[in-house]
């Protein structure tokens, strides 16, 4: 006798397509997530699916986030001709494993793989016999011929972008993969396929991407060697795309995911015109950086008190003029305060007209080769004058692809591999880096010699341990 529960579904006998994308993560993120951005989504996968739906290509969905073993995985992949993943240094980890269950299930069947890490590290994508195609550079321009015919192109394939962001379509949303659970919906506030809030504006948030491709080459960024730069999306565009989802979800706050949102002055000041009038005027997250601020201080502050920009991500990465010339960030310690006095001013001028003042995410790197400890405690220093902040301090971490990382990679001092390509907090990535030493940091040990150098009227002691992130 047989028996069968009640709540229990049955693995279907056929897809419903032969081609699954795989979307990629660590295991369990949509089912389990220890927060909001975990649950995240990824927007070359919505682009690239929408793409291909629109050309009559239908493709399954799978995501290893969504799953939290590997076997739960394999369950879902069992029975496709064709298996495409985006892949980032990051998730390099799950694509692998991913990739050598799906040829044991289906050894017919091909593994095509594009994304970052197959741009700034072909070789070792290319060590890796599971993956049959690998697309370098941006994929829209080629992939619905590449899925076609895959057999038609080398292993090793050269991608086509857009000119400009205006030819993208609209992405289809609903073609991301759902939060796992009604435990996980309920907790996080999710309106799929709208994302969870995670503290910088109120749910659902509206996720979106203006720019491509941050035009700085600072020495630990891989992202110029990704993808070249592209014509950005026209302002009325961004507005109708947030309109529509307003529509369709309720929006509840937004989030611009460009790497450098604050460039171009032009296109910002038609923001500013805009936004305001033709949006509900959401409060958002953008990024921007210490120079760039201190050069157009007024469009800035503009920007700020006219479009509710609300949450203010700024690489500071290091508050030491030596790290920062090692980081070729081409900021200084002179713009990082500048930033840091502005902000802090506007904010305290909103806040006594009881208006929601702007924070800080601000961006923190630890573990720099080279670092001393005094430019250790500058940088903590720095991050102490922010009134208002939501810190993210990450350790360092040598990616390919970026002329630090490629040197260290080069010079055997990178601990990263295929099974760690992440920025967990304790996780040690470059050999001869004391790592002790920044746990005692951020654990408070060096407080005492860090306040010395502190303004007064900045908020002082606090322990940051908590603020590690992986990124």
């Amino acid at each position: 006798m047989t028996f069968t529960w009640p709540w229990f579904k049955p693995a279907k006998s056929q897809p419903a397509s032969k081609i699954l994308w795989l979307d990629l993560g660590d295991l369990g993120d949509l089912v389990n997530p220890s927060g909001p951005h975990e649950q995240w989504q990824d927007h070359g996968l919505g682009l690239l699916r929408t793409i291909l739906h629109q050309n009559g290509i239908q493709t399954d969905l799978a995501s290893t986030r969504a799953v939290t073993s590997w076997e739960q995985l394999a369950r879902q992949i069992k029975g496709y001709d064709m298996l495409l993943m985006n892949v980032r240094s990051y998730t390099f980890p799950p694509a692998y494993k991913a990739a050598q269950i799906f040829k044991e299930l289906n050894p017919a069947g091909l593994i095509l793989a594009g994304g970052m890490h197959a741009t700034v590290a072909p070789d070792e994508m290319l060590a890796i016999p599971e993956f049959d195609r690998i697309c370098q550079g941006p994929g829209e321009g080629v992939i619905v011929d590449l899925v076609k015919d895959p057999l038609a192109y080398p292993r090793l394939v050269q991608g086509v972008g857009a000119k400009s962001m205006a030819e993208w379509p609209l992405i289809d949303r609903t073609l991301w993969p759902q939060p796992q659970g009604w435990r996980n919906k309920r907790r996080w506030h999710w309106k799929w396929p709208l994302e969870p809030a995670c503290g910088w504006g109120p749910g659902p948030v509206a996720t979106l991407i203006t720019s491509r491709v941050c035009p700085w080459q600072c020495v630990f960024c891989n992202e110029n060697s990704y993808i070249p730069n592209m014509g950005r999306k026209p302002v009325d565009q961004v507005i109708d795309e947030l309109n529509f989802l307003d529509r369709q979800y309720g929006v509840g706050s937004v989030v611009i995911h460009d790497s450098m949102f604050f460039q171009n002055p032009t296109w910002l000041k038609e923001w500013i015109e805009k936004y305001p009038r033709k949006t509900k005027r959401w409060t958002y997250w953008a990024a921007g950086r210490a120079d760039t601020v201190r050069q157009w201080p007024d469009l800035f502050e503009a920007l700020i008190r006219e479009t509710n920009w609300r949450t203010i991500s700024i690489g500071f990465e290091s508050g030491s003029d030596r790290m920062l010339r090692l980081l070729n960030k081409e900021c200084t310690e002179e713009d990082n305060y500048f930033a840091i006095d502005l902000v802090n001013r506007i904010g305290d001028d909103l806040e006594a007209k009881g208006e929601q003042p702007p924070k800080f995410w601000s961006n923190i790197m630890l573990g720099i080769p080279g670092e001393q400890p005094e430019d250790a405690f500058k940088t903590m220093r720095m991050l102490k004058q922010m009134k208002r902040v939501f810190p993210s301090i990450a350790f360092y971490a040598p990616y390919p692809g970026s002329a630090l990382g490629n040197q260290l990679i080069a010079e055997g001092k990178s601990l990263m591999s295929k099974e760690n390509y992440h920025r967990f907090p304790d996780d040690e990535k470059v050999k001869g880096v004391n790592y002790q030493f920044y746990r005692e940091l951020l654990a408070g040990k060096y407080d005492a010699e860090i306040n010395e150098g502190v303004d007064a009227a900045a908020h002082g002691a606090e322990l940051y341990q908590g603020a590690l992130v992986k990124a």
